[in-house]
């Protein structure tokens, strides 16, 4: 039996002030159970990344949680997720899950996010990898992030080929559409391409 593709999923551990973050973060690890893909995330029990494993394990979907031991309590790793690896720290956990992890998603979040989502596209410009990144950018949370990028590609500071990497869905569907149109062997590695796709 092959292995289930695994996506990579960075969000907030918190709620945010509007409630169709949660739902968002909800619906997605929904949506991708019921699609078949395994979902890696950062192992919090609250706030999106609460929900976006909720969401996955209510259709029996396989969710796998990597969290620092230092943050195991501050942000009350969840309970219902069977594999949950905890690591000595913020590195590794980010190395943890980009060795594991077929594609990466960021959903709305703050700075943890940021790091996360910049670590692999850094990653991927000096060429440590090559899996599909995408941007869930719903009703425009990313868009500032976006023109930011488009600003330093065009001051001659990112490569355009680089900032191509971003793949930009503004919905759960387009996003995994994406991802499917993308979806590889794990074993296999395979160049990807920007696109946008709609919820």
């Amino acid at each position: 039996m092959a292995a289930p593709f695994r996506v990579c999923v960075f969000c907030g551990a918190r709620s945010g002030d509007d409630p169709r973050w949660i739902e968002l973060a909800r619906a997605f690890g929904a949506a991708a159970a019921s699609r078949g893909f395994a979902i890696v995330y950062g192992g919090g029990g609250i706030g999106m990344m609460g929900a976006l494993a909720d969401g996955a394990l209510s259709a029996g979907g396989e969710v796998i949680g990597v969290i620092p031991a230092r943050l195991v309590q501050r942000e009350l790793a969840h309970r219902g997720v069977r594999r949950m690896e905890i690591v000595a720290d913020m590195a590794v956990r980010k190395q943890r899950m980009v060795a594991i992890a077929n594609a990466f998603v960021a959903l709305p979040g703050g700075l943890g996010t940021l790091d996360e989502l910049f670590e692999v596209l850094t990653l991927r410009q000096v060429g440590e990898h090559d899996k599909p990144i995408v941007i869930v950018d719903a009703a425009g949370y990313w868009r500032p992030l976006l023109e930011a990028c488009e600003a330093l590609a065009a001051a001659g500071f990112v490569a355009r080929r680089d900032l191509d990497a971003m793949q930009v869905a503004t919905g759960v569907e387009g996003a995994l559409d994406l991802l499917g149109a993308s979806r590889r062997d794990p074993a296999r590695e395979r160049p990807t391409r920007r696109g946008q796709a709609s919820g």
